[in-house]
């Protein structure tokens, strides 16, 4: 204690005369006037120890008081859907932009998901995700950095979350928001799925079309779309793993990175995941149908092009080739897998950019609900990168699995709205309170 926080506290004792303290000390006085004591006893420095003790209780409460106005709040109550206003398409129209791709956002301002049981199954697979990942020590992610220990302790408090609708991460937990596609928080949430198809495994009558294994002897640049497809540049190399009826259902297979085919003349079944790719840049089949007089395709959805090239088949060529890049598989047994191995889990994997969602990192997410084509609002869930795909580029996209056959494709060819995505992370110097 200085000197003048000493006397300051001794002056307010000595001229508080109505309070405990004071009538604490007169009690004193009293009593040391029917006692003697001996001479080295000197009855000022009684008295300044008297003082002193009063003076150290005086700031203990004074501390302790002031520690109960500022601790923080035990528990938030945190919404687990957002309505604001929103255009059709799930974009905010008011929000800010960012100077960094991530940027810290107040609890306050979120919302959170109930941890179901189904969630605590995929954060136990996000374990082995991370595990697995090359993510050992500090991992540069735009402005942020991370290391594998911080990614772990936000799984592992979530799991011990299990059955609640937590109130009690901002004391624990970072929000960091992406800056989206537009630099003012708008993420493109799209969704894929596991199509199913039926093959044959020697080319006949309608299954002409074939579905290649990655050619792993190949020799400098890979060929484009247009030179497998319409110049069979890889006929000879004995990579054909099945043959398809129509060019457009394994280029969509190719854009969901994995399928499931059942071999007509066998019936077998098989996973068909993904391999590797051509390196030729993707170029969105859209982007043919945009500004163009000649074709007139108001739905750009894959559901849209689909009916539109049913109609006019022979068209398909043009559109399909327009994208140069190509998908290669390879065949496993059981369920379908992502990039991390790990069974893709509906509306909880996504696939994204793993420069700003690695694999195994753990993203809230406020997802588009949508009605006939429009959002009506957004709601908190829990997203965990478990896959790449070469259309998911940048800090502003991600591909939400959306389950097999056609539900998932049902469910995926509906989403192609805006949302918002934070990544997830531990305070900064302190421990997460994990239980033991």
């Amino acid at each position: 204690m200085n000197n003048t926080a000493q006397h300051s506290i001794k002056t307010h004792v000595q001229n508080s005369a109505s309070t405990p303290e004071a009538d604490h000390e007169r009690s004193c006085n009293s009593t040391k006037a029917k006692f003697s004591f001996p001479v080295t006893f000197s009855m000022n420095i009684l008295k300044k120890a008297s003082i002193g003790v009063l003076g150290l209780l005086a700031i203990m409460a004074f501390y302790n008081f002031k520690s109960s106005k500022t601790s923080p709040v035990a528990c938030l109550e945190l919404p687990t859907e957002v309505h604001s206003p929103i255009e059709r398409n799930g974009k905010v129209s008011n929000d800010i932009a960012h100077d960094s791709i991530f940027t810290k956002a107040g609890w306050t301002e979120l919302g959170f998901p109930v941890i179901t049981e189904e969630l605590k199954l995929a954060l136990q697979h996000q374990l082995h995700v991370l595990d697995k990942s090359d993510l050992k020590d500090q991992k540069k992610l735009a402005n942020l950095e991370v290391s594998y220990g911080e990614l772990r302790d936000v799984i592992e408090l979530l799991i011990q979350r299990v059955g609640t609708q937590p109130n009690d991460l901002h004391q624990y937990l970072e929000a960091y928001q992406s800056w989206g596609d537009d630099q003012a928080g708008n993420v493109y949430f799209t969704g894929y799925f596991t199509p199913v198809l039926k093959v044959k495994k020697q080319q006949s009558g309608k299954y002409k079309y074939p579905i290649y294994a990655f050619p792993k002897d190949w020799k400098g640049q890979l060929p484009s779309r247009k030179e497998i497809d319409k110049e069979g540049a890889l006929d000879s190399l004995n990579l054909v793993l099945a043959y398809a009826t129509n060019p457009l259902d394994v280029y969509f297979m190719q854009l969901q990175g994995s399928g499931t085919i059942e071999y007509v003349d066998t019936k077998e079944r098989m996973l068909l995941r993904y391999a590797g790719e051509n390196g030729h840049r993707y170029r969105n089949i859209q982007r043919f149908f945009r500004g163009r007089d000649d074709l007139d395709l108001a739905n750009l959805t894959q559901e849209g092009i689909r009916r539109f090239l049913l109609k006019h088949p022979e068209k398909t060529d043009s559109v399909l080739h327009y994208d140069p890049s190509y998908t290669f598989f390879e065949p496993k047994k059981g369920l379908a897998k992502g990039a991390a191995n790990v069974p893709l889990m509906s509306e909880i994997s996504i696939a994204a950019d793993s420069r700003y969602f690695p694999l195994g990192s753990v993203v809230l997410a406020a997802v588009p609900v949508h009605h006939n084509g429009r959002v009506t609002h957004h709601e908190y869930k829990i997203l965990l990168p478990q896959d790449r795909g070469g259309a998911i580029k940048g800090a502003g996209h991600v591909d939400v699995y959306c389950g097999n056959g056609q539900l998932g494709q049902s469910r995926a060819s509906g989403l192609h709205h805006y949302g918002k995505l934070w990544v997830l992370l531990p305070k900064r110097n302190e421990q997460l309170a994990l239980a033991d």
